[in-house]
């Protein structure tokens, strides 16, 4: 995969949706926020779908079941079953079962969707680590999760029990705003323990594996709002990606993102899976998309042009990651995003 101004920059002649095969979704900040959904999602994800493009729902929150997530979407106006939902407590149940006997036990920390996971498995789910278990899962259980199931992990890890995460996110979008993710609960048992947990959910590659072996796809386009688990997972996984700016990505971390956060595509929200996206050409020392042409100054980065919001965006990432290179840019972006609005 390509590390360099973007990894397409002649961008895409045809709508994403048909130059994929299959959608990988993110949901949290992508599809719905605090459980309603995001402005667009419903009749753009309709849309892909009726023209042919798979829609699959890959998740890292495992609190709840494939079912339960599946129905969620129904409600919401997006037609999905079980089978359209790989979550990352599935990839952590997969990655357990290689390494434990059939039929073991598993101390779970965390929601229904962990303990189905594990079943699916034949692997057994029990609350205690006196319960003689295998091994330790801990993913998201909820923002009611008892103090108490924390201390039970801790007491087995420290006896030598293997520890896995479904995944490492800090932070887990809400109606209200940012709440603590699984990831702030899994420093929890870390910082009590020292011990450092086998991770499963994006951006690593057991989630990537599960994905693939569920959908079957052979096309895909990942679509998510996070650098560090959406985009990276693609990276990670050699293939193309599409950042929505949904979620909790804003402009001023996107033109700061080293190569294996810059995703392949940017837009405002899942509209963009039914377009195509705007060629992003050098001009001079400068870099243009639609009316907006972007370059690297000694300190910060400069803007010029006038045009849609979202073209000036893509010209800055190019002239951004082109100065950054292998590296993250450091340049002070903050007057050419306020011209744009970001």
């Amino acid at each position: 995969m390509s590390q360099g101004v973007r990894t397409r920059p002649e961008g895409s002649g045809q709508a994403l949706s048909e130059a994929y095969d299959t959608a990988l979704l993110d949901l949290d900040g992508v599809v719905y926020a605090g459980g309603d959904a995001i402005a667009h999602a419903v009749d753009s994800l309709a849309a892909a779908r009726d023209g042919g493009m798979r829609l699959a729902y890959v998740t890292n929150n495992a609190l709840r079941t494939p079912d339960a997530v599946a129905a969620h979407l129904t409600e919401l106006g997006i037609p999905a079953a079980g089978p359209d939902v790989v979550t990352s407590a599935q990839a952590v149940a997969r990655l357990i079962a290689d390494q434990v006997p059939a039929g073991a036990r598993v101390l779970v920390v965390g929601g229904e969707g962990l303990r189905v996971a594990l079943r699916e498995r034949g692997l057994e789910p029990v609350e205690s680590a006196d319960d003689d278990p295998a091994a330790v899962v801990q993913g998201y259980g909820g923002p009611e999760l008892p103090w108490g199931r924390f201390a039970e992990a801790c007491y087995a890890v420290r006896r030598g029990v293997p520890w896995f995460a479904s995944n490492t996110d800090l932070t887990i979008p809400g109606a209200r705003g940012i709440a603590p993710g699984n990831g702030a609960a899994v420093e929890v048992v870390r910082i009590a323990t020292g011990a450092e947990p086998q991770v499963a959910g994006k951006p690593l590659p057991p989630m990537h594996r599960e994905t693939i072996l569920r959908t079957g796809a052979k096309r895909p386009l990942v679509v998510g709002d996070r650098l560090d688990t959406d985009i990276e997972g693609a990276f990670n996984g050699g293939v193309d990606s599409l950042l929505v700016l949904t979620g909790v990505t804003d402009g001023a971390q996107l033109l700061a993102a080293p190569p294996r956060h810059r995703p392949t595509y940017v837009d405002a929200d899942l509209r963009g899976l039914l377009t195509g996206q705007p060629e992003i050409t050098r001009e001079g020392d400068g870099f243009r998309c639609g009316g907006w042409t972007a370059s690297a100054g000694e300190d910060r980065l400069d803007l010029a042009g006038d045009g849609q919001p979202l073209d000036g965006l893509r010209a800055l990432c190019a002239a951004a990651w082109t100065a950054g290179g292998e590296s993250a840019c450091g340049l002070d972006a903050a007057k050419a995003l306020a011209r744009l609005g970001l």
